[in-house]
């Protein structure tokens, strides 16, 4: 049986300010690659050229990244202000579309930073643009100088709730993470379970209450070192594991045949 196919949502961005690329993280495609099992294939997030129809049938499962643009705050009925950052409205418009899908039809979908903001404002949740300027919160922010590894660095631990999946995942209920984002849950979505807070209670592991499938996702960047770190490697490997089980069910392949 050929590798599952994981469809890896890309950013939009400009060279230069001039020429126009879709593009996600080496990181990404390597964790895919060599902890999660399958072939990585990046998916211009453009509804005007992927079709989300035409996506399922083609990938086996997906995964939302990271990015600098944010979702936009119309996406959850707030009004846009200098603090919500940049935007990729284009990236709004597949990335929602797709997580509603994967998980209606029990298919993998794996959420990584914005990917995990994007699984709360897919369900009806909202974003705080600045995550530090809320009372008693932390700056879960990159540092602004230093070297690749400094930037990425395990820097706060994740309490999960008693019964969550991803104590199961892990063996233990807390965990070291990194830490490289701005924006963050305010209110969660009307599916979502919030199963992993940093000690500051900002959320940082969710699932989808009621989906048939693997839909998880983590505000930190398990894609970094993703092989050696155990707990990127555990996510990285179950989401493999929920693509070969998609994949034996018929999954995407009986969808294309039945196309």
């Amino acid at each position: 049986m050929p590798l599952p196919v994981v469809g890896i949502i890309g950013n939009s961005f400009l060279i230069e300010g001039q020429y126009a690329v879709h593009a996600s993280g080496r990181m990404n495609s390597k964790a895919i690659a060599k902890a999660s099992d399958a072939t990585p294939l990046i998916v211009p997030s453009d509804p005007e050229i992927s079709l989300v129809e035409e996506l399922l049938m083609v990938c086996d499962g997906f995964l939302m990244t990271g990015g600098r643009p944010n979702v936009h705050p119309e996406e959850y009925g707030a009004e846009a202000t200098a603090a919500h950052g940049t935007f990729d409205r284009k990236r709004d418009r597949i990335s929602l579309q797709l997580i509603r899908a994967c998980v209606r039809r029990g298919q993998p979908v794996f959420g990584v930073c914005r990917g995990f903001q994007e699984f709360n404002v897919a369900f009806g949740g909202t974003l705080h643009p600045e995550i530090r300027e809320l009372p008693g919160r932390m700056n879960h922010r990159m540092p602004v100088d230093g070297t690749l590894h400094d930037k990425f660095a395990l820097r706060h631990k994740v309490k999960f709730t008693p019964s969550s999946s991803f104590i199961d995942l892990f063996g233990s209920d807390e965990v070291l993470v990194n830490s490289l984002h701005g924006q963050g849950i305010l209110e969660q979505g009307r599916r979502i379970s919030v199963e992993g807070y940093a000690s500051d209670g900002t959320p940082e592991a969710l699932t989808v209450k009621g989906s048939a499938g693997f839909a998880m996702a983590v505000q930190w960047h398990p894609e970094y070192r993703a092989t050696e770190d155990p707990v990127s490697r555990a996510l990285f490997a179950a989401f493999g594991d929920a693509l070969r089980q998609w994949q034996a069910s018929g999954g995407s392949s009986a969808i294309r045949k039945a196309a």
